[in-house]
């Protein structure tokens, strides 16, 4: 592994600390920043937590995932089967299979509820994140999310139900000028007609914010799509995710050297160095960058940047927003 001097520049744009055991001897020793996200009812306070015990190396992000969707509804309260069965519509053939699932499945909760305690995370940390929050097509809905071997379901959360979720988190965050750490699989389509909505009915304020696909799996001429019509879209690759598939180096080679970030999208803290800095290693060998190894601050021209640089600049870039005028940050040299 590289010099801390070198790691304290790196940031883990999205990961799930909080889903394992955390020591504190392995916060002690984690050099790099993280992103700790959040994505249902029991892990919005550890998160919280996990932020107010290490503010320097934790950046929380809070928010509903697309695979909790459903525990969410929509209408004035109603019984648990009322809602569940609204949403899910089982047919005769899969009722038993609904009434298994049911027994497992919590009571729901508001919108109106998740958004006033999201407000509330969100304003109780500035650098705070919205994530992990996003769209899903292609995740079955297990019958028991807690047991140690997840038995899947043949229900799938109705697109149209996570994209109302979506957008409502989305819109807090726009209004708080959060940034937003965004899950799309199998939802390409439905993700780009989302954005130019909310860059339609946001106008200006759109632009304060940053918006990054975290483990980033659309095509090359997806991404460039994107890349061409929102200045504030960012994308963040893992070698958990994105390292099952070579088609990521493609995916590196096309996306612009200034909206690149790394991740590990992990969960035991222990391995997040590590796994964020094999990405770190991708994006430098894709883009022929070098690799640090010491650290100062200076004026070096872009041109002669390692991928430490590039990366740092790019995450001071994400979190500043304001896509209108885009500067850098700098900090303190290696010693």
């Amino acid at each position: 592994m590289p010099l801390p001097c070198i790691l304290q520049h790196v940031v883990d744009v999205h990961c799930h600390p909080t889903d394992s055991p955390i020591t504190p001897a392995a916060m002690d020793q984690l050099s790099i920043t993280i992103c700790a996200m959040s994505s249902r009812p029991s892990d919005q306070s550890l998160v919280r937590d996990l932020a107010l015990r290490y503010p320097e190396k934790v950046i929380p992000g809070f928010g509903y995932h697309p695979w909790f969707s459903h525990w969410i509804s929509l209408k004035p309260p109603v019984s648990k089967e009322e809602h569940y069965r609204q949403l899910f519509s089982p047919s005769k053939e899969r009722e038993d299979a609904f009434r298994v699932m049911l027994s497992h499945l919590p009571d729901p909760v508001s919108l109106q509820d998740v958004l006033l305690e999201l407000r509330q995370n969100l304003e109780g940390f500035p650098r705070a994140m919205l994530g992990e929050v996003g769209v899903d097509r292609a995740a079955r809905v297990p019958i028991d999310h807690s047991a140690s071997a997840v038995e899947l379901t043949p229900f799938t959360v109705p697109l149209e139900h996570q994209l109302v979720i979506l957008e409502a988190q989305m819109n807090v965050a726009v209004e708080l000028g959060r940034n937003i750490s965004l899950h799309s699989v199998k939802s390409h389509q439905a993700t780009l007609d989302l954005l130019n909505r909310m860059q339609e009915k946001h106008k200006a304020s759109w632009l304060r914010i940053s918006i990054d696909f975290h483990s980033c799996g659309v095509s090359t001429e997806t991404w460039k799509a994107l890349e061409k019509s929102h200045r504030n879209v960012f994308m963040s690759l893992s070698t958990t995710i994105n390292g099952r598939s070579p088609g990521h180096r493609a995916l590196i080679a096309a996306c612009s050297p200034r909206r690149i970030l790394v991740e590990s999208d992990y969960h035991a803290i222990e391995e997040c160095t590590k796994r964020t800095w094999d990405m770190v290693l991708t994006v430098a060998e894709v883009k022929g960058w070098s690799v640090e190894t010491t650290w100062v601050d200076d004026d070096t021209r872009e041109e002669e940047w390692g991928v430490i640089r590039h990366l740092k600049n790019n995450w001071d870039e994400f979190q500043l927003g304001n896509h209108t005028s885009l500067q850098s940050a700098r900090r303190r040299p290696c010693r």
